[in-house]
């Protein structure tokens, strides 16, 4: 294979996904020549293209909460903003308890996001299932009607129009280019390195999703992320449901679900994940290779089935899964790595990392092109846990979070 490498860039960003593309554009927008991005995989092609695409307003604190809608509002004014349209539905979003216990969380919820400026309305349960008809309202305790949410019905589509974004602004975007090293000199970084050549760089930007980690350690920093799967699916179409009706989550089961292709897609925080060591695996794993397990998504349904019967016995359209980035937090990785200077991280998904990827990616454009963070993000600094982790605590660390992503905290 012949790749045309340029010998020098501005930025070089690692890794195609949300976040790795979203960087990209916003970087290339702000006036930056020779930006590159570099994928080992064909662009876009990995764990992004699995997701949900749910964006929540409805967050844990108010940092969070700001940056979601922020993230929503850029997708919204992509097309005028970037010369691309991404396409979305607004759709709205319920939050549903079952339990006393994640009733009270929705009250608790929907007092501080009104104080952090989202619209959040109560709902009886008879008022959720009239919206979403999908919903069974017998078992619901309490509800939430979040009217500023939206999703993305085909990942690839917000992918889609990042690349064309990227490279509308002159950005340049390499495919199957591995980057086998990061050349470090006294403290900072100096180039990286490919199969086809090296390129000169000052900034780097790991946004390589699963191999986040890996490709920290090639300039001699580490992160505290584990990856962890995550599976959905997509019922063949259903009578009465249409793209307008709202996502629902149900908290106590940690599912969600939300209108697809004419069905329902859903997938939930299952209570025994699976973390995935990629190392064994050197530079062979992809993400066809992850194993699914489709038990997983029949017991999410059997777990709901009171609540959303269609998902019970539908037949299905698609089983896909991916790997999230866990911290030990649950918070995200993002801005300078620990030790190297010039090289900067985005990364620690945890479950959002799709939905934040407009914010985030536009952020530490502007900051690395400032050298400042235009807000302040120590909450997500890469180098904030105190010591380095054992893999052994890092692992329950971050099934921890995956298992608590809908947890109330009391």
């Amino acid at each position: 294979m012949s790749v045309s490498l340029p010998t020098e860039a501005r930025v070089v960003v690692i890794g195609t996904g949300a976040f790795g593309l979203s960087v990209t554009a916003h970087l290339a927008r702000t006036g930056v020549q020779g930006v590159l991005a570099l994928d080992r995989f064909a662009c876009a092609s990995q764990t992004s293209l699995r997701a949900a695409g749910l964006f929540k307003l409805v967050q844990a604190d108010e940092l969070r909460t700001r940056l979601a809608g922020l993230a929503i509002e850029i997708v919204r004014s992509f097309e005028r903003d970037m010369g691309v349209a991404v396409p979305y539905v607004a759709s709205g979003s319920l939050l549903v308890a079952r339990t006393e216990r994640h009733a009270r969380l929705i009250e608790r919820e929907v007092a501080a996001v009104r104080q952090w400026g989202v619209e959040v309305e109560p709902l009886s349960s008879v008022e959720a299932a009239r919206l979403a008809p999908y919903l069974e309202a017998g078992e619901i305790r309490s509800a939430a009607y979040i009217p500023g949410d939206i999703y993305i019905e085909e990942p690839s589509s917000l992918l889609t129009s990042c690349r064309l974004a990227a490279e509308r602004f002159g950005a340049q975007i390499l495919e199957h280019v591995p980057v086998t090293g990061i050349v470090v000199a006294e403290g900072a970084v100096r180039a990286v390195e490919t199969p086809y050549g090296r390129i000169r760089t000052e900034h780097v930007v790991d946004a390589a999703g699963a191999w986040v980690r890996a490709v920290a350690r090639l300039a001699g920093s580490d992160l505290a992320v584990m990856p962890v799967r995550h599976q959905l699916a997509i019922t063949e179409p259903l009578p009465g449901t249409s793209p307008k009706q709202p996502i629902v989550r149900i908290l106590d089961a940690a599912v969600y679900v939300r209108p697809c292709r004419g069905g329902l897609m859903w997938g939930g925080f299952e209570a025994d994940p699976l973390p995935v060591d990629l190392e064994p695996s050197g530079d062979t794993f992809s993400m066809d290779q992850l194993p699914l397990d489709f038990r997983v998504l029949e017991d999410l349904a059997e777990a709901v089935r009171g609540t959303v019967p269609a998902l019970r016995d539908a037949p299905i359209q698609e089983h896909r899964g991916g790997l999230f980035t866990m911290t030990p937090d649950g918070r995200f990785l993002v801005g300078p790595a620990p030790g190297v200077r010039g090289l900067w991280v985005l990364s620690g998904c945890n479950g959002s990392g799709f939905s934040f990827s407009p914010a985030l990616g536009r952020i530490l454009a502007e900051w690395i092109v400032a050298g400042t963070a235009p807000i302040d993000l120590s909450a997500f600094a890469p180098d904030r846990f105190a010591r380095p982790l054992d893999e052994a605590t890092l692992r329950e660390a971050a099934v921890y979070q995956y298992t608590h992503y809908y947890e109330p905290v009391d």
